[in-house]
């Protein structure tokens, strides 16, 4: 992953992360293996874990501790109401700068002739 990309991750990753809680509660190395479905192959699982307890220690999620069949009991994440409405303010913040990035990307594409 080039810089650019990690960069951009940072800052949006927490919010995509929300996405998929939003579709249904998941643990950890699930959340990471979804992400790795979708094209995130880079991503390491220690970052994804440091995610997970950051949106915790903020409250944005629920927990809930589940037996394993191997090792300790595994932590299921699950989006509650806050979690919600944060997911919500990603997504305008998100349309609000892709709109903004491709309109000025089409701008420089196809900037207006002289006299314009």
């Amino acid at each position: 992953m080039g810089r650019q990309m990690t960069e951009m991750l940072k800052g949006t990753l927490e919010g995509i992360v929300l996405g998929i809680l939003a579709v249904r509660p998941a643990y950890g190395y699930e959340i990471t293996a979804r992400l790795r479905e979708q094209g995130f192959a880079d991503i390491a699982e220690g970052t994804i874990y440091a995610l997970l307890v950051r949106i915790e220690q903020r409250g944005i999620v629920d927990v809930v501790k589940v037996p394993s069949e191997k090792g300790p009991p595994r932590k299921v994440y699950s989006l509650n109401a806050t979690g919600r409405e944060d997911l919500e303010e990603f997504w305008g913040t998100w349309s609000f700068l892709a709109e903004r990035i491709e309109q000025l990307h089409h701008h420089i594409q196809h900037p207006p002739a002289e006299g314009d």
